[in-house]
């Protein structure tokens, strides 16, 4: 226990380096799925067939690039949009460069996510909004997100869950947080006791995000 403990101490500035890159990470794939994956999913179900604005050229292209994003095996995304993340930040390797693929695959993710908490909204509430005279953002803003706030939320947690997952990834393709950690530090240095320590920091952060959206989700339901 007392070596597990030293060996933590010893690389106690490299542990907060990596739980940083991995809160950067995490952190931006997340604010591109609020702000891109959420109006993403509000297409696809306003857009979708019997809904108000049906549009079947556009939920069927919007649909398609979801299903496809969602469809790679996401190391396989990282190499295909090598050159798309050199474009956008100039290199392919580090935490920024990781955030691309990351912030990619959040967007197709909760976008579908999103679209599947809307479709629980009963259809009386759309009809009320529209025998109301509401425009389509009152229609969106305040009856469908007010509606799916409890599902939304909890869709967000479950994205956010999966992106911790998805950056630990990013450690084998040089994207740095605590997969890259893990590997360094832990696997290749044969250190079991910092590869166990890695594992149970990542248990941790994983269930206090689901509990915080759990708990969240409940108190905002109204249902």
């Amino acid at each position: 226990m007392n070596d597990m403990l030293s060996i933590i101490a010893q690389y106690q500035s490299e542990i907060w380096k990596a739980i940083g890159e991995t809160f950067i990470m995490v952190g931006i794939s997340i604010a591109a799925a609020v702000l891109l994956g959420l109006p993403a999913g509000t297409i696809l179900y306003l857009c979708g067939k019997g809904q108000k604005y049906e549009n079947r050229l556009i939920f069927t292209i919007l649909n398609s690039l979801v299903n496809v994003i969602r469809s790679f095996p996401f190391l396989l995304l990282v190499v295909f949009m090598i050159p798309f993340t050199r474009l956008v930040v100039g290199t392919a390797l580090g935490t920024m460069a990781a955030t691309v693929p990351l912030s990619v695959v959040a967007i197709a993710y909760y976008s579908r996510l999103v679209e599947q908490s809307l479709l629980e909204v009963p259809k009386g509430v759309i009809e009320a909004a529209t025998s109301m005279g509401a425009s389509t953002l009152q229609l969106i803003f305040k009856f469908l997100y007010v509606e799916a706030r409890s599902g939304l939320v909890l869709g967000l947690t479950t994205s956010t869950i999966s992106f911790i997952s998805y950056s630990t990834v990013m450690g084998i393709v040089g994207g740095g947080g605590v997969g890259d950690f893990a590997i360094r530090y832990g696997y290749q240095r044969f250190e079991t006791g910092l590869m166990a320590f890695t594992i149970v920091v990542m248990i941790i952060f994983v269930q206090t995000i689901q509990f915080t959206g759990s708990t969240i989700s409940r108190r905002i339901d109204k249902r």
